[in-house]
């Protein structure tokens, strides 16, 4: 099989329920795992622009966790979250929001990820 017709398993998990949500931050949690979460919008222009941005991302950073989640199929999780516009990207650890982006600019998030993930690791080298 050539490279072109093998099938890449996404990393990005796309949070389909509020349980499901609930279950993937437990787990999370419960492993030491940080999370990214890309909120979006099936509507929302600029936020499936960021899809394939979210799964590059997500191949780089394997010790990360990456949620999406569609506030319309989702709305209690975008409630509880207090996303207000799209695309959102949210970074959490231990359950808890460290960080918050609105809006598509990949730079800033990839920045912001890159030093996310060095902090992590850092922690647990201590």
């Amino acid at each position: 099989m050539d490279k072109q017709t093998q099938v890449v398993k996404s990393r990005v998990v796309k949070v389909d329920s509020e349980e499901s949500w609930d279950f993937y931050i437990t787990q999370a949690n419960n492993q030491g795992c940080p999370v990214m979460v890309h909120f979006t919008a099936a509507w929302c222009v600029p936020s499936v622009a960021m899809n394939p941005f979210f799964e590059e991302l997500a191949l780089s950073y394997q010790d990360i966790l990456f949620l999406l989640v569609d506030v319309d199929d989702v709305q209690g999780v975008a409630m509880k979250m207090e996303i207000k516009a799209m695309p959102t990207f949210l970074l959490m650890s231990q359950g808890s929001q460290v960080d918050k982006l609105v809006g598509a600019n990949p730079d800033e998030i990839r920045k912001r990820v890159n030093g996310f993930a060095h902090q992590i690791r850092s922690s647990k080298a201590a």
